[in-house]
């Protein structure tokens, strides 16, 4: 019998176009209020779109790049994810990984840009062009656009609450 599992160079056959999915949203609230949401991650299982996230411990919310903070999946498993990419009250990136391992190599980006004094457009990105382990492949393949938006309409519905 056979390992059915495909090695990394199935992710070499893949356009890499279809490696980045984006939504976006208007949301009729303060860039500060938004992005304390995302920037807290206690708050992130109110808005997370993907029914993935379970919990966050208290007092985790993120400073700055290089920083990490840890949830809790649905299943029971811990994720550590380490911010990649952070400027306050307009971005935000992490790539999670086993506690105290690697980042597997997709990454979570969301960006802010105020539209008025009271509004924002919230851009919500998951890029997985560095991802190399082949059993992450089909969880990767399956977040979809419409799993964003999801997460960006239960935001927006926090936000403008």
């Amino acid at each position: 019998m056979t390992d059915q599992t495909p090695d990394a160079s199935v992710f070499d056959s893949i356009d890499p176009v279809l490696k980045v999915v984006t939504a976006e949203i208007e949301i009729s609230a303060p860039a500060e209020a938004v992005f304390e949401l995302i920037a807290d991650p206690q708050r992130q299982p109110e808005w997370d779109g993907n029914d993935n996230l379970g919990s966050a411990v208290e007092g985790q919310r993120v400073q700055g790049a290089g920083s990490s903070f840890v949830t809790t999946l649905t299943k029971g498993v811990d994720r550590e994810n380490h911010i990649v990419d952070f400027a306050e009250g307009r971005l935000i990136a992490w790539k999670p990984s086993e506690v105290g391992g690697e980042p597997f190599g997709q990454k979570w980006v969301w960006e802010i840009e105020p539209t008025g004094d009271d509004s924002v457009l919230v851009r919500h990105t998951y890029d997985w062009t560095e991802l190399r382990d082949p059993k992450r492949l089909s969880r990767a393949q399956s977040t979809t656009a419409a799993n964003l938006l999801a997460s960006l309409k239960r935001l927006k519905q926090l936000a403008e609450g």
